[in-house]
């Protein structure tokens, strides 16, 4: 494979975690604008999601993003693939908005000077210059998503990969950043259980108990996806004690 190789790519990769198999010789290649990992919790969504973003080795099998080992390469990966994690207070590090905002800009190679100039540019286009210096705790939950979505878009990232975006989000804020993802130019990579929010992605997978059982256009596997989630519904499967 070459570096030059674009892509998601996944060749017979697996993943165990206490000795529990999660994800089983998954083999992927994804190259569509608009993609979604489709599955319920305990599916193995997460760990893929921690595979593509280079946070987690495959026990075997090979991860490339845009030709890149995701998680031999991290500085390579800056530029490859940007992550927005469901919970923003597990992506922020720094203080305040700017700073918060400069971070990836000075890995990248910007002078500290430079990388503030840029980021409060951004937030001058986005209206929020008088966000710089605010202490990142004043924020509500939806403007530190925001946040963390503006600092990985200043990145410049090829794909953005998204982790249940819009999550514990109320609803006004789900539209605005529904909106904002909508008008990405990157190839984005969306892993959610909500069916509804990927009915306009051009390629969704399905995960079951660490594989793909089915993979298509959305108008194909979402409904066979409900279907099955409505009959495991209907069966009172929680009711057994766990052995």
């Amino acid at each position: 494979m070459t570096r030059t190789e674009t892509g998601v790519f996944l060749d017979a990769v697996s993943l165990s975690l206490g000795g529990r198999k999660i994800l089983d010789r998954i083999s992927l290649h994804l190259t569509e604008r608009r993609i979604g990992i489709l599955g319920r919790n305990g599916s193995g969504k997460t760990s893929l999601l921690r595979l593509i973003a280079g946070l987690v080795a495959p026990e075997t099998g090979t991860v490339r993003i845009d030709g890149i080992d995701p998680f031999a390469d991290r500085k390579a990966m800056l530029s490859a693939l940007g992550i927005l994690f469901q919970n923003p207070d597990h992506q922020i590090l720094f203080p305040t908005v700017e700073e918060e905002l400069a971070f990836g800009l000075i890995q990248q190679g910007q002078s500290p000077a430079q990388a503030l100039e840029t980021a409060l540019t951004a937030l001058r286009k986005d209206g929020r210059a008088h966000w710089a210096k605010a202490p990142v705790t004043t924020l509500s939950q939806g403007q530190r998503h925001y946040l963390c979505l503006l600092a990985v878009l200043l990145m410049e990232p090829r794909t953005v990969l998204l982790d249940e975006p819009l999550a514990g989000l109320d609803l006004p804020t789900q539209a605005r950043l529904a909106r904002r993802f909508a008008g990405l130019s990157q190839r984005v990579v969306t892993i959610t259980h909500d069916p509804a929010s990927l009915a306009g992605a051009d390629r969704v997978l399905w995960l079951e108990a660490g594989q793909i059982v089915a993979d298509g256009p959305a108008a194909t596997v979402i409904p066979a996806f409900t279907a099955e989630m409505d009959r495991i519904g209907e069966r009172d499967a929680d009711a057994d004690l766990a052995g």
